[in-house]
C-alpha cells in the first residue's frame, strides 16, 4: 500500500512539471511571433516606447541675489535694498580732513584738457597778490575792470607765469632793475611812495567820518580864530 501511495505522488509531480514546462514553451512562441509582427500594425507592441510628458514653460526665472565666482558668494548690493529705503538709511560719516587729503592725491593737475596745469599751492605771497587784484578796481580811478563777482579767493588749478618783453619794446615799455619788484604788493607800494594818492585818499575818508563830530567843529574854530581858542580877531 505505502509503495503505491508513493508512486501516485511522483506521477502528479511530473504531471505538474510538465503543465509548467509546456505553458513557458507557449509563452515563449507567442512572444516570438509577436515581435516578428510588422512595426507599422496597430497590433504590434514595442517594448522601447514610452510617453513623452510635453515641456512647460517656466516663463522668466528671477536671478539669484547671491552669486559664485571663482568660489566665492558675492551678492548683489543694488538688489539687496530699495531705492527709497536707501536714501533714508544712515549714511557713512567720513572726516573730512581725509577726503580732503584723498582728493589731493587723486588729482594733483587739472587734466590734459587744460594744459595740466598743476593744484594752485596757497602761499602767504600768493594770497596778498589775489586779494590786490580783487581790489584793483581802487588802485588806478582812470582805470575800470569788470566786476569779480566769485568768492573763492583763488581757482583750484593755476599756473603763475612771467611776462617778458620783446626786443621792440626795450626802451618804450621796459622797467629798469631797480624798479622791478617781486609781487604786486610791493609795486603798488613803491608808487605810493611816488603819488601819495592812497594817503590822500585815507585824509578823505577820515574827515568824512569826523564831520559832525566834536573834533570837526574844533577844527573849524582853529580855522576860523588863526590857532587861538576862545580869542576873535578885531
Amino acid at each position: 500500500m505505502a509503495t503505491s501511495a508513493s508512486g501516485d505522488v511522483l506521477q502528479s509531480e511530473g504531471w505538474q512539471q510538465d503543465e509548467l514546462s509546456e505553458m513557458k514553451s507557449l509563452l515563449r512562441r507567442a512572444e516570438q511571433r509577436m515581435r516578428k509582427l510588422d512595426p507599422a500594425s496597430k497590433n504590434a507592441v514595442k517594448t522601447t516606447d514610452f510617453y513623452k510628458l510635453p515641456k512647460l514653460d517656466t516663463g522668466t526665472i528671477a536671478q539669484p541675489y547671491i552669486t559664485s565666482t571663482d568660489g566665492i558668494a558675492r551678492a548683489d548690493r543694488t538688489r539687496l535694498v530699495n531705492g527709497k529705503d536707501r536714501q533714508v538709511t544712515v549714511r557713512r560719516v567720513e572726516d573730512p580732513a581725509k577726503v580732503k587729503e584723498r582728493d589731493k592725491k587723486e588729482k594733483s593737475n587739472a587734466g590734459p584738457g587744460w594744459f595740466d596745469m598743476p593744484r594752485t599751492l596757497m602761499s602767504s605771497e600768493l594770497k596778498a597778490d589775489l586779494r590786490l587784484l580783487k581790489l584793483r578796481n581802487v588802485l588806478d580811478p582812470h582805470r575800470h575792470y569788470r566786476s569779480d563777482s566769485t568768492r573763492a579767493l583763488a581757482p583750484k588749478f593755476s599756473h603763475i607765469g612771467q611776462i617778458i618783453e620783446g626786443p621792440t619794446e626795450y626802451f618804450s615799455s621796459r622797467l629798469p632793475n631797480r624798479e622791478r619788484k617781486r609781487t604786486f604788493v610791493e609795486e603798488v607800494l613803491a608808487n605810493e611812495k611816488f603819488t601819495g594818492r592812497f594817503k590822500k585818499k585815507y585824509d578823505e575818508v577820515q574827515a568824512s567820518k569826523r564831520s559832525g563830530k566834536k573834533a570837526y567843529y574844533d577844527n573849524l574854530k582853529e580855522k576860523r580864530y588863526g590857532g587861538t581858542r576862545g580869542i576873535r580877531k578885531s
